[in-house]
């Protein structure tokens, strides 16, 4: 008789977070947000000008390591104007993991360029570096210090790593590979901030990374995101083409080439100041609720816990079940019960390919993609669970 994971599921995450509906993931606000906020309104800067801007942008640069932090209206934005500022241009292909958020590949197609999926490994959850070593060996050859697709004869001009679900990719390898091909680095670091890969903070290992401060996020300024770069000429260029790319002066609307209204407000930045001051206690509360979920699902057989991959430090942004290969037939049956049950939970994204907008770009094989996507559950994840 088949196992029925269902109800072993929800005793496991019922004995961690209680009864009563509990959603996937939720801010809470119990700092200086309401002083910082009030503070803004009472200046009356609450667009992009005000000092929450830059005090939210410093202390991301302390926190995270790198030499220079830009804020935007969100993730997406930022990995839009990141591409662009790493020379991505129409008809370059642009390496992204199938496995990921489709706002990787749309700001891609923002720049007219073309999304090329790769495939991604199962213990770290991101780009799989040797699978990607072994697919640009055969399918590209360098031209004049560019990668070339033999198929399309495109340059394939940049690779995105996505840290998924806050658990850092094997970003040192991927590295190695992209400076083998002459591909530049940008990384999706939407998930993960807090994230460490032996020592170092995701984002701060390619030419740009990116940070998403939405909603749902670790920490949250409504909506918001942030280019991280460690070239100063990359951060005054992201902050010069985000500003709508206006010259500066006291009065004058001149502007010297076409710019984007892509700057955070001040009023989403003080917000980000407030939960920026609290991250670390988000970050040990979410570690302890990883450590009660895997107390709860030691027992259970036909799936494991999702722990953070070897020398890394995971901020845990959402809890993650992995069903073993042969109880991947029990995916919606979890899901329906579980959703029914009072328990939010959701499955891996559609992934990328098999979007319709997608399904005809070029794609390395993708069988470990493939098999994930009938065997993730993300599980109710709120730091305040613990």
């Amino acid at each position: 008789m088949p196992i029925d994971l269902s109800s072993q599921i929800i005793h496991a995450v019922r004995s961690v977070v209680g009864p009563g509906k509990v959603m996937l993931h939720e801010p809470r606000f119990n700092g200086n947000e309401y002083k910082y906020l009030k503070e803004c309104l009472d200046s009356t800067f609450v667009s992009s000008v005000g000092k929450y801007v830059e005090q939210f942008e410093r202390s991301l640069e302390d926190y995270t390591g790198a030499k220079f932090a830009v804020t935007v209206v969100n993730g997406t934005a930022a990995l839009h104007v990141a591409l662009s500022l790493a020379g991505v241009k129409a008809y370059d292909e642009v390496l992204l993991p199938s496995l990921t958020f489709v706002a990787t590949a749309n700001a891609v197609t923002y720049l007219n360029a073309i999304p090329h999926f790769i495939d991604c490994e199962e213990q770290t959850l991101g780009i799989d570096p040797e699978a990607l070593r072994d697919y640009l060996k055969y399918n590209t050859e360098i031209v004049n210090g560019q990668c070339i697709n033999r198929h399309t004869g495109n340059v394939i001009r940049a690779v995105v790593p996505m840290h998924t679900f806050g658990h850092p990719a094997n970003i040192e390898a991927i590295l190695a590979v992209s400076n083998d091909f002459y591909l530049t680095v940008v990384e999706d670091a939407s998930e993960s901030l807090g994230s460490y890969l032996h020592g170092r903070h995701t984002g701060t290992f390619g030419l740009i990374g990116t940070l998403s401060f939405n909603g749902n996020k670790t920490i949250t300024t409504g909506g918001g995101g942030a280019l991280l770069t460690n070239n100063r000429e990359i951060s005054l260029r992201a902050k010069h083409i985000t500003t709508t790319a206006k010259i500066p002066h006291r009065w004058r609307y001149d502007h010297d080439e076409i710019g984007f209204n892509y700057r955070l407000p001040n009023l989403n930045a003080a917000l980000g100041c407030a939960q920026l001051e609290q991250l670390e206690g988000y970050l040990q509360k979410k570690r302890s609720l990883f450590n009660s979920y895997k107390s709860s699902f030691q027992n259970i057989t036909g799936l494991k816990l999702f722990e953070e991959p070897r020398g890394s430090r995971s901020n845990y942004w959402l809890q993650c079940i992995l069903l073993d290969k042969n109880m991947g037939y029990q995916l919606d049956n979890i899901l329906s019960a579980t959703n029914d049950d009072g328990l939010m939970t959701r499955p891996l994204w559609t992934l990328m390919h098999k979007l319709p907008m997608y399904s005809k770009f070029p794609r390395a094989p993708l069988p470990v993609s493939e098999s994930l996507s009938s065997r993730i559950i993300n599980i109710p994840s709120s730091y305040f669970l613990s």
